[in-house]
């Protein structure tokens, strides 16, 4: 183990999946599975027992499914980020998961080296969805995250107090770029790009980088459409 070993629980019923996750993570000097259950209640128990960093969490489950989990971890007092585990088949079931707490998303096929790097950057805060599959998820959950119209007397609005450059920061954001590749695309440095991500989580109060995402597609400034369009 380093100093700074990212400890990882597996949330999952199927035991080829944590098996097959646990193998790739174990082989990081950096991180280590400290967890794993097979079910949403086991992995409550066992993270309130043994604690983690990052829990990779299943959606469906027996007993307890991953977003009652999700909600309640999200409770807790220096809580763990959660990452979903999903496939397009449940793209619902993510939304409800983020909207309960969850930290971002990941394919349950995704590669060894995004799965690495998504949980090395959930773990620094740096990111909440992952690298590179991004605009392929927004592409299919996209209309799911726009959610229903809003209910009289209430309504979704950017704060009055985000410049226009932050617009274009979120904006960026709700597209699924990385900090590096906005930076890219506004000429500036990613010292300044992440400078721009602090204010505009801070300005539209967002845990994160997936709540200030749903925020930019609940107030229209992301069509859904463009999401497939661009990624086509």
């Amino acid at each position: 183990m380093t100093a700074e070993n990212i400890r990882v629980a597996l949330v999952d019923d199927q035991q080829l999946v944590r098996a097959g996750f646990r193998m790739v993570i174990d082989s990081q000097p950096d991180m280590t599975v400290v967890i794993e259950a097979s079910d949403g209640a086991q992995g409550l128990r066992e993270i309130a027992r043994v604690g983690c960093d990052i829990v990779l969490m299943d959606v469906q489950m027996p007993t307890m499914n991953g977003i009652d989990a999700t909600r309640e971890l999200a409770q807790l007092e220096n809580s763990p980020k959660v990452v979903v585990l999903t496939t397009f088949d449940n793209d619902e079931y993510v939304m409800n998961a983020i909207g309960a707490g969850a930290s971002g998303f990941l394919l349950k096929d995704v590669d060894p080296e995004q799965l690495l790097s998504a949980i090395r950057t959930v773990f620094r805060g740096d990111a909440v969805m992952a690298p590179q599959a991004t605009q392929k998820l927004l592409r299919h959950v996209g209309p799911l995250l726009a959610g229903p119209a809003p209910s009289q007397g209430e309504s979704h609005s950017l704060p009055t107090d985000l410049t226009p450059r932050e617009i274009e920061v979120l904006t960026a954001m709700a597209y699924g770029y990385t900090n590096s590749e906005i930076a890219s695309k506004l000429f500036v440095s990613e010292a300044t790009v992440k400078t721009h991500v602090g204010r505009v989580l801070a300005k539209t109060q967002s845990r994160d980088r997936v709540q200030a995402v749903i925020l930019a597609y609940q107030v229209g400034l992301v069509n859904p459409d463009d999401i497939l369009r661009e990624a086509t």
